[in-house]
């Protein structure tokens, strides 16, 4: 067994492991997993095969930025289009928006 690459105090084992992305499960892949700290690693042709899955389920790409701008006495922070279909946001609904922490918001949806 091999000593895991991240923590160094743990051995990784072969198995399949659950992959998850943006709250939607992708699937169960073969790869090797830290007994310690539980991180995860793929071969490449395995993180291939993730990618496509991912691609296929329309979650590539949802990870964008974007800017925060002045409206009148209000600042707005735009959401482009395959985001908010994939929330199922619709125009004019209404959404809370809560601090996590200084660097985190989190938008509720109803």
């Amino acid at each position: 067994m091999k000593a895991c690459y991240m923590c160094k105090k743990g051995k990784l084992v072969k198995k399949k492991i659950p992959y998850s992305l943006y709250g939607v499960r992708i699937g169960n892949y073969s790869g090797e997993q830290c007994n310690a700290c539980g991180e995860s690693f793929y071969d490449e042709q395995v993180f291939d095969i993730m990618t496509q899955d991912v691609k296929k389920l329309g979650l590539w790409g949802l990870e964008t930025k974007t800017k925060v701008t002045k409206v009148g006495n209000s600042y707005d922070i735009r959401l482009n289009k395959k985001l908010i279909d994939f929330l199922g946001m619709k125009k004019g609904e209404e959404v809370t928006i809560v601090p996590e922490s200084k660097k985190k918001l989190v938008v509720l949806i109803p």
